[in-house]
């Protein structure tokens, strides 16, 4: 399978580099086929794959339509962060006194081209090097000097080059282009007519320059912009911040203003102060880097917080203005806790960034300061629903505390059922066994007898015939038939908070492979083992001697068959991660073949993981990512069964 996972590695790279030729193709020449979101996927992976790959170092090509002519400058492509922890490390590496942050424009590249003030020649970005000479089309466009004046209408005697970016406004778009795409696709056809026709409708945005002479005209790159301005040439915005986190924050004020501006952008170019001109020759600059918006994130106003009651346990749901992210409409996302929701100052008002990134469901990233929003403070609900008993606030959790609480004895119920995988025995049918007091723990589960289930399933009448029932036999006997259990599952089904069957699986690994020896450890010796984390520690502890008397009753009774945690098979020393949809099986049955044949799953993708296995191989998830950033196989299902020998 080594081989095999080499051979699929390669093939990958060779079909990433295809694509992204092929799409930088089109980009270059005004009809994009994919978003940029689904190009930098992509290039994402690529880079993970084969970080040393030339088509990373160069930009795409223009048609073979216009004279060819060589660029002043570099017009290479930037280094890229999609989200604030990609940027906060970027700046691990290079921290400034203070960050200059212009908007990252969504158009097309040009270099204007000066003699002593005059404009000679407009190219466009091409290969980075050279590109496609379109001055008669430029000299048509909105924001180009043809001749460098400053304010009081005097020559500007300079001698060089002007980058900026093609754009077309919102405007011009929606009165005589609508039947483009968007306004970049719309503005890169036009500039590249032959006829240029239409070239009026464009705007010039100019945001760098160098002279070819000794000297430059300007100091750093806050007074380049000043100067560009000086020379009559629209300019970008430009911000200056502090810190890394003032730069996050003005994304995240931007991100929600920029849909109100009359251009688009896709994301910030961060610089230094200085003009470092050996940097900006490299044909991807390392001292700069474009900080792009996400299709996975959207700031939005928290309108109310929800309390989801699962079990014993109260979780905060935000809920907020409808969003976009990643091609979905949301309005809702997971608070986790308490502790989270205080950390992150959330108030109802409140502006809030909202994250969706890859598998991971919606989620309140961070809160946006805004003194001008008029906010309230969070209700916390304080007594159970059901019983009526004050809750307890640990931070990490708000629960009722009350183990005789009906809702959370029915929750455990229908988790050890779901767990346990008893498939006919139905949620509806737990509920009526729990309402009618037949079933009140999971004891009185095995304990259930046909004649007990009889009158869930027939009438009075039929039962008075003494029909039996195959449907209360069915039950009564998918029951029976699962009563040999691993001691993951068995610890799981019991509905502790936050324990589920992988989690209790790195204990057993970890050597607490019975349940004596589960008994008897502190939080401490669960705390050292990998993966668990003090809290989860707590509440493991907490679980195990709440549920301790039913559990060795269990056990000793004979009621439940622990089976051996030990098992030797074709899996031993390997561990499983499933992700999405599989085609010839449940996840659960997948992750049973595992343990039945000696290996183990997990529920996340960590360096010690043996395969991830999908059936979306080539798909820019997170796990996918992870996976072949850990240098991890990824294979399918057929790949997976294959392992298996089925």
């Amino acid at each position: 399978m080594a081989d095999l996972f080499d051979i699929d590695r390669t093939a990958r790279i060779s079909e990433l580099v295809t694509l992204i030729k092929k799409y930088q193709k089109s980009y270059y020449n005004g009809e994009s086929e994919i978003s940029d979101f689904e190009f930098d996927k992509l290039w994402d992976e690529l880079k993970i794959l084969d970080p040393e790959n030339p088509i990373l170092k160069k930009v795409g090509a223009d048609n073979g339509n216009f004279q060819k002519v060589r660029h002043i400058m570099p017009m290479g492509s930037q280094e890229k962060a999609a989200n604030p922890e990609q940027f906060l490390s970027w700046c691990a590496n290079h921290s400034y006194p203070e960050y200059l942050v212009e908007y990252k424009l969504d158009g097309a590249s040009l270099e204007l081209q000066y003699n002593h003030g005059k404009l000679m020649v407009a190219v466009t970005r091409g290969d980075g090097s050279v590109g496609d000479d379109i001055t008669a089309n430029a000299k048509k466009m909105q924001g180009i000097p043809h001749v460098l004046k400053n304010i009081a209408g005097e020559l500007i005697d300079y001698s060089g080059g002007v980058r900026g970016e093609v754009i077309m406004t919102h405007k011009i778009h929606n009165f005589f282009y609508s039947d483009k795409a968007n306004c970049r696709n719309a503005a890169n056809g036009l500039m590249k007519r032959k006829d240029g026709d239409g070239c009026n409708h464009l705007t010039f945005i100019a945001y760098d320059a160098l002279s070819i002479t000794n000297s430059q005209p300007f100091d750093d790159e806050e007074s380049k912009i000043k100067w560009l301005s000086n020379c009559s040439f629209n300019v970008v915005p430009l911000k200056i911040c502090k810190s890394a986190e003032e730069v996050i924050a003005y994304r995240s004020s931007v991100m929600e203003s920029r849909n109100n501006l009359d251009y688009d952008i896709d994301g910030l170019v961060i610089k230094e102060r200085i003009i470092n001109y050996d940097d900006a020759k490299r044909a991807r600059p390392d001292r700069q880097i474009a900080f792009k918006f996400s299709l996975e994130e959207a700031v939005s106003i928290l309108r109310e917080v929800e309390w989801s009651e699962s079990g014993s346990t109260y979780t905060p749901v935000a809920i907020f203005d409808s969003v976009s992210l990643a091609g979905t409409t949301v309005q809702r996302a997971s608070l986790a806790n308490p502790e989270t929701m205080r950390n992150l100052g959330i108030k109802i008002g409140c502006k809030v960034v909202v994250v969706k990134r890859g598998e991971i469901i919606p989620k309140i990233e961070s809160v946006i300061e805004d003194p001008s929003l008029k906010t309230t403070d969070v209700v916390y609900p304080s007594v159970c629903s059901s019983c009526n008993t004050k809750l307890i606030d640990e931070g990490s959790r708000l629960f009722c505390p009350n183990q005789k609480c009906e809702k959370k004895i029915l929750h455990q119920l229908l988790k050890w059922v779901n767990v346990v995988d008893i498939r006919d025995l139905g949620e509806t049918l737990v509920t009526s066994l729990f309402n009618s007091k037949i079933v009140r723990s999971i004891s009185d589960l095995y304990s259930l007898t046909t004649e007990q289930l009889t009158p869930f399933f027939l009438t009075e009448n039929s039962i008075a015939k003494n029909k039996d029932s195959a449907g209360a036999l069915k039950v009564y006997e998918s029951i029976q038939n699962h009563r040999h259990l691993s001691l993951p599952s068995f610890i799981a089904g019991f509905d502790i908070a936050g324990i589920g069957e992988v989690t209790v699986q790195k204990l057993v690994d970890a050597g607490f492979n019975t349940l004596e020896k589960l008994f008897s450890a502190t939080e401490e010796d669960f705390a050292t083992t990998y993966g668990f984390a003090q809290i989860m520690a707590k509440d493991m502890v907490a679980g195990l001697k709440e549920n301790k008397k039913e559990m060795e009753s269990l056990v000793l009774n004979g009621v439940i068959i622990l089976e051996q945690s030990t098992v030797e098979g074709i899996f031993t020393g390997m561990s499983f991660c499933f992700t999405g949809e599989l085609n010839t099986m449940k996840r659960s049955e997948a992750e049973n073949l595992v343990k039945q044949n000696g290996g183990t799953c997990k529920s996340s993708v960590t360096k010690d993981l043996s395969y991830l296995v999908t059936n979306d191989t080539s798909s820019g998830s997170s796990k996918n990512l992870k996976a072949q950033k850990f240098g991890i196989k990824i294979i399918n299902e057929e790949d997976f069964l294959a392992l298996a020998g089925k």
